[in-house]
């Protein structure tokens, strides 16, 4: 392994010791990262920026749209403006993207992207009533062609927070018209969806509550990790290591998960070299990552049955055949519209009660800076839904 001077080793572990010491909590380090990476986007010309793709019609009510998905190339251009935090753009394993469209306006509503589930969750767990068996071929079948995750469910603002639109973008994931897309794209037989709450246990709820029985929480995930050095300043290390490793990366360019390899093996090299010249520096080198895992958080997760009965039985091959519980037509797509329509009504009609000019949740662009105000107006609105 490498080994750095003590000048160099010191150098470079001030750099990590700086960066995780500008934040106090993890919605304060993903806001940053987010805002540096929107402040390199070119601004776009007035009226014809993809934020004018958006809904902005405030005055229309939840009754009279229509909603419909459609998987389109602007996804993962446009989720980077709507979305508090940055997004993953390769993910390994299934994927489906749609962008969620109000019809008689042609605007957008939201994003949902489907992905494979992480392998180990205690909450899932805990409803399967043990883990999953990852040696046993039979078992990880089952589940790889049985679980889907929805990694993002995106509303865009302030349709999210006027029409309760991220309950209507995770009860659409748990329609039958998103389970057969998924079937037919696969050849799998989809019985069981979770996701997570953006925020966890430093919030008391999530947009995912009073959701049954579309979703239901079923616990807080595990957290046990270092994030991840944002990009400009992960640049900067990567290059300055390679130069220290005589023009070599760290890791094997074709390695998957490279830049969490990447940084862990930094983080190794930083430590061995500090401990090797019996710098003063070790320790507070050390308790820094301890900080900057007490800025992660245990997350909220939920779980849907796609209308299914005996999906754990089916999860743990008790049986091959799923019964459809007697709810099982509320999650055809246009009942799960219904559905919404007389929550998100309920919710229209007070806040035209109590703000009568609901249009000025709008946000007032000016030519140069409506993308960054749009995702500015997200965080604030995410933090109030």
């Amino acid at each position: 392994m490498l080994i750095l001077s003590k000048q160099d080793a010191e150098f470079v572990a001030q750099v990590f010791i700086d960066y995780y010491a500008n934040f106090d909590r993890i919605d304060d380090y993903l806001r940053k990262v987010k805002l540096e990476k929107m402040a390199e986007r070119p601004a776009s010309l007035f009226g014809m920026g993809p934020e004018d793709d958006m809904f902005q019609d405030f005055t229309m009510h939840p009754q009279d749209m229509d909603i419909v998905c459609r998987e389109l190339p602007i996804y993962d251009d446009y989720i980077d403006i709507v979305a508090s935090q940055m997004i993953q753009k390769s993910i390994p394993g299934k994927t489906l993207k749609w962008v969620v469209y109000e019809k008689n306006t042609n605007k957008i509503i939201g994003f949902i992207r489907f992905g494979s589930p992480t392998i180990n969750s205690k909450p899932r767990n805990e409803f399967l009533g043990k883990p999953l068996d990852t040696m046993n071929k039979e078992v990880m079948k089952r589940f790889n062609d049985s679980c889907i995750m929805g990694f993002n469910i995106i509303p865009t603002q302030p349709f999210g927070f006027n029409y309760l639109g991220g309950k209507l973008l995770a009860a659409i994931c748990n329609s039958h018209f998103a389970r057969d897309t998924l079937n037919k794209k696969y050849n799998t037989n989809f019985c069981m969806f979770e996701t997570t709450s953006l925020y966890g246990s430093s919030k008391s709820s999530s947009m995912y509550d009073g959701m049954k029985p579309y979703l239901k929480f079923i616990g807080l995930t595990d957290s046990d990790f270092v994030p991840s050095i944002n990009d400009d300043k992960y640049a900067f290390l990567k290059d300055w290591f390679e130069n220290k490793n005589n023009g070599n990366p760290l890791v094997h360019e074709d390695a998957s998960s490279r830049k969490l390899k990447t940084q862990g093996k930094m983080i190794s090299i930083i430590r061995n070299s500090l401990e090797k010249s019996h710098s003063e520096l070790l320790k507070t080198f050390k308790q820094c990552f301890i900080d900057a895992k007490n800025l992660t958080e245990r997350k909220r997760q939920y779980l849907g049955t796609y209308g299914y009965k005996n999906v754990k039985e089916y999860m743990n091959l008790e049986t091959d055949t799923l019964e459809p519980n007697v709810n099982f037509e509320r999650f055809e797509f246009d009942n799960i519209i219904t559905w919404w329509k007389k929550h998100a009504s309920k919710r229209f009609e007070n806040l035209k009660k109590n703000l009568p000019k609901l249009t000025e949740l709008k946000p007032k662009y000016r030519p140069q800076n409506h993308t960054k105000a749009l995702f500015q107006m997200t965080c604030f609105l995410s933090d109030q839904n």
